[in-house]
């Protein structure tokens, strides 16, 4: 790859990761073009020589910010899976994940914003809604793919409500709730929670 080519692969990495930050934290309509590339320190016009338009940046932030999410949560899943799904409920169910939206999953973030967004959009989140059924799956040892959507479903849903209700104990008692019920769901193998309410 020639310096060129090279500096233009780093200048759009840095695009693409600070829209992620902005996306993650303020919704898909914080990012204006202008102020994003500014941030970057790049010209507003050099833009489309990076993106077909601010759809498409919009769609490979949002892979940006779910791929992220992913490398971030890889040590959790892996520690996770030795404890099964009440490992992988609790970890997800976390007061401390609640608490960092800029850097916990973006399908719980954004799963409202992407529901309004183009098809695009809405893509590339599936493929990431379809990974954690089949997590699910996983933790649940069986290949019950109603139960897998209802845990996601649950979890998904309990995350981005509790970080709407403002007395802290309240949303603590619904991230509780929806983790003493889903781990209820496990699978033949699957051992009951040992009494570890919030591990994180």
């Amino acid at each position: 790859m020639g310096h060129s080519q090279a500096e233009k692969a780093q200048s759009r990495e840095r695009i693409l990761k600070e829209a992620a930050d902005q996306i993650r934290d303020g919704g898909l309509e914080s990012v204006s073009v202008g102020k994003l590339m500014k941030s970057v320190n790049l010209t507003h016009g050099g833009f489309y020589g990076h993106f077909a338009s601010r759809a498409d940046l919009l769609a490979q932030a949002l892979r940006q910010a779910l791929s992220d999410g992913v490398r971030r949560s890889a040590a959790r899943e892996k520690s996770a899976r030795s404890r099964g799904l009440a490992g992988f409920v609790n970890d997800y169910l976390s007061s401390s994940h609640r608490d960092s939206r800029s850097t916990g999953c973006a399908v719980s973030a954004l799963v409202s914003d992407v529901g309004r967004a183009d098809a695009q959009s809405r893509a590339v989140m599936s493929g990431s809604i379809e990974d954690y059924i089949a997590a699910a799956r996983r933790h649940l040892g069986d290949n019950d793919d109603a139960r897998a959507m209802l845990a996601v479903s649950a979890m998904v849903g309990a995350l981005a409500l509790s970080r709407v209700i403002i007395d802290p104990a309240r949303s603590d008692d619904l991230l509780s709730s929806v983790r003493e019920q889903l781990v209820a769901l496990k699978g033949p193998n699957e051992r009951a929670l040992s009494g570890n309410r919030d591990e994180t």
